[in-house]
């Protein structure tokens, strides 16, 4: 079995004596700290997942010196493996913002459409931009053509703007590189590539769903109207009568919320070379034209990483195993070197191809690192609380529990990471928590029941977004919403990704 990496593997026996009810007591009182710190103290996730493992491990009766080191070797085999994809991932997401690579893939795709086709085109365009692009990324990115589409055309707001919020969530909970389902995969030892095809096949029928089939129904009772404070006041390129540039956003595109819930400027995500924001530069500083990117370029780069890791899995189910050919893919499908591929290719196709010199390049490339920082802790520390939670014991006795009451696993994933998104607003903290609670119950099922239980965390991770996740806010914000319409639209959006996705890992994992 492929893993994105190998994880410290659970001990022979337990680090403590305690009895189930201890266990459980202590389990239920790890996971309350983090609930309660992130939900009613304010505390970053970080800080709070730290602190519940410690509740865990000392509850449980583990040494403490034992409770440091279980927790640094978790984090250690997440970072390791998991943080490096995130980076890389964020690297090709950041030249394709600031390239305006991401911008020409929307703009060819709206103007080619019109009138009842554009939700679909919005969906469509926002999966496949949120393939590399953080949640966030991605919603600053579409705002303005969502807000420029709706008032040009007369199309209802959330006709158009749910369908984009859908084709980015639906990737962002479900398909790699993004940080949750990367977690999932690697805290279950899960096949990447089959999780990868997995998630794309679950994630088409969601989009529709919870995008323009929704979306057009909520129009009807969310009559949102385009808030014209928030027009960007530079139209991006391609809509018709807009400017050249989509960069330059009003107030809307000049901050968002972060993963948890700070505001990042567009200095945060990259500031690249001198002069205008984002003007692309030469090696000695003097700023060039910027040249848009090809279409066709932007795409192709876009994809390459997930073609690649697609590539290998489909390697593993028709070639030999000691092929030249099985061999060649095992190398270039590697989820890192694939990533690293894709990498190398944007810096050309996006990169250089839009005009940017070589030290820019270097500049939009290391600008995309610091706003995942806060990411990279969150899934850090989220390791080291799933390995507390597995050397403690926890984790054998949640399988040994769900097998006396025959539950199904890829059920009891889902409404551990239902409950915790719920409680603590956060998708990844919901997403690394029950994939540790589960990842015993990985060792029952056969490599495609592994990947399903990733997907099956990775869809109860998007439950029900309400007041206390920042991507609420955000939504209500930009779109100009109401509390009670952002209920309406973007919170019954999320559950209808939930459950429509869950109920697509039940059908398939009939299937097979």
């Amino acid at each position: 079995m492929i893993a994105v990496v190998t994880l410290l593997a659970a001990p022979a026996e337990p680090l403590t004596d305690a009895g189930n009810a201890q266990l459980i007591v202590a389990a239920l009182l790890g996971i309350a700290a983090v609930v309660v710190l992130i939900a009613w103290g304010k505390v970053h996730p970080f800080l709070s997942l730290i602190l519940g493992a410690a509740v865990l491990g000392v509850v449980a009766g583990v040494a403490p010196d034992a409770i440091v080191t279980s927790f640094t070797g978790g984090v250690g085999s997440t970072v390791g493996g998991v943080g490096l994809l995130i980076a890389l991932g964020a690297m090709i997401g950041g030249l394709l913002a600031e390239s305006g690579g991401a911008d020409g893939i929307v703009t060819r795709i709206v103007n080619k459409v019109s009138g009842s086709a554009l939700p679909w085109a919005m969906a469509g365009v926002a999966a496949l931009i949120g393939l590399p692009l953080f949640f966030e990324v991605g919603v600053v990115l579409l705002v303005p053509i969502v807000l420029l589409v709706a008032k040009r055309t007369d199309v209802p707001l959330m006709k158009v703007g749910i369908p984009a919020l859908a084709g980015l969530s639906v990737l962002h909970g479900l398909v790699p590189p993004h940080p949750g389902p990367l977690v999932a995969i690697s805290s279950l030892n899960a096949d990447l590539g089959l999780t990868l095809g997995l998630g794309l096949l679950i994630a088409i029928p969601t989009v529709i769903i919870a995008g323009p089939v929704f979306g057009n129904i909520i129009s009807r009772y969310v009559p949102a109207t385009v808030p014209e404070g928030l027009l960007p006041t530079r139209t991006p390129a391609g809509v018709p009568g807009a400017g050249s540039s989509g960069r330059d956003q009003g107030p809307a595109g000049r901050q968002q919320a972060g993963v948890d819930g700070e505001l990042l400027t567009d200095d945060d995500l990259v500031n690249p070379g001198t002069g205008r924001p984002g003007a692309p530069v030469d090696d000695s500083g003097t700023e060039t034209a910027r040249r848009a990117p090809n279409f066709w370029a932007a795409v192709i780069t876009v994809l390459l990483p997930v073609a690649l890791m697609l590539l290998r899995a489909v390697g593993e189910l028709v070639l030999a195993e000691d092929s030249t050919g099985r061999k060649a893919l095992d190398i270039v499908g590697a989820p890192i070197v694939a990533l690293l591929a894709g990498v190398i290719v944007a810096m050309f196709t996006l990169g250089f191809q839009a005009g940017f010199g070589r030290k820019q390049v270097s500049s939009v490339l290391g600008g995309s690192l610091p706003p995942i920082a806060g990411i990279l802790l969150i899934v850090a520390a989220g390791g080291g609380f799933k390995q507390v939670l597995v050397d403690a014991g926890v984790g054998n006795l949640v399988a040994d529990a769900a097998e006396n009451a025959n539950l199904s696993p890829l059920l009891l994933g889902w409404l551990v990471a239902v409950g915790i998104r719920v409680a603590t607003g956060s998708a990844t903290v919901a997403t690394i928590t029950a994939a540790g609670i589960v990842a015993p119950l990985a060792a029952t099922l056969d490599r495609p029941g592994v990947a399903l239980l990733a997907l099956a965390v990775g869809c109860g991770s998007l439950f029900f977004s309400h007041v206390n996740d920042a991507g609420f806010w955000l939504v209500k914000e930009y779109f100009g919403l109401t509390v009670g319409q952002t209920i309406k639209s973007w919170s019954v959006m999320e559950t209808i990704i939930s459950v429509v996705g869950f109920a697509g890992v039940l059908l398939i994992d009939l299937l097979l």
